[in-house]
């Protein structure tokens, strides 16, 4: 009974250790894409080429993680190179004086559906807001090459005006609700 007893203790453990620690994003892997209406009639999409982030948990879920990331917001990408260079003008994302786009979770807490609500400041063109963003969780495994990996996605909107993008403040040609997506693979350090 004892060696029983301690098996389930040394499994529990191991489950544990499994997934507690810090994990980074692989961006071969992840996908930060976003969505606006153009016009009223249809949707311009885009996506960041580049950026990071990580998360540290303190088990084998994301219960009271602690997440962050950065997007690189000179790597934008509409597939128009005349469009991309239009949005990090001073105009849109003015990226000579705010390079980047941040977030730092405040809170991890799970919903009644198993999913996860994630709080924290969203910091664009030099605004910083609270956002509350729902999240998935994929789960976690083991690559070809040993390394546990996890996935988790997310889909949020937010308002541009609000972070100081004010190009076309009515919304006619240009939506002020952007839709953003993401899908993060994230590899245990």
């Amino acid at each position: 009974m004892k060696k029983v007893f301690l098996s389930f203790v040394f499994t529990l453990l191991n489950i544990v250790a499994f997934a507690q620690g810090t994990w980074q994003v692989d961006q071969m892997h992840s996908s930060v894409n976003f969505n606006i209406k153009h016009m009223g009639i249809s949707f311009v999409q885009g996506r960041f080429d580049k950026f990071d982030g990580k998360a540290a948990t303190g088990g084998a879920n994301l219960d009271n993680a602690d997440v962050s990331f950065s997007i690189s917001v000179p790597s934008i990408n509409t597939g128009v190179d005349m469009r991309d260079r239009h949005l990090i003008s001073e105009e849109f994302f003015d990226v000579a004086q705010y390079p980047t786009i941040e977030f730092k979770s405040s809170s991890v807490t799970k919903d009644k559906n198993n999913n996860y609500i994630v709080k924290g400041k969203l910091t664009m063109k030099g605004v910083e807001k609270e956002i509350t963003a729902p999240v998935t969780f994929g789960g976690i495994t083991k690559n070809k090459d040993g390394k546990e990996i996890m996935g988790i996605q997310t889909k949020f909107t937010v308002n541009r005006l609000d972070y100081g993008i004010k190009y076309d403040p009515s919304g006619a040609g240009i939506a002020k609700d952007v839709e953003v997506t993401a899908y993060f693979e994230l590899t245990k350090q």
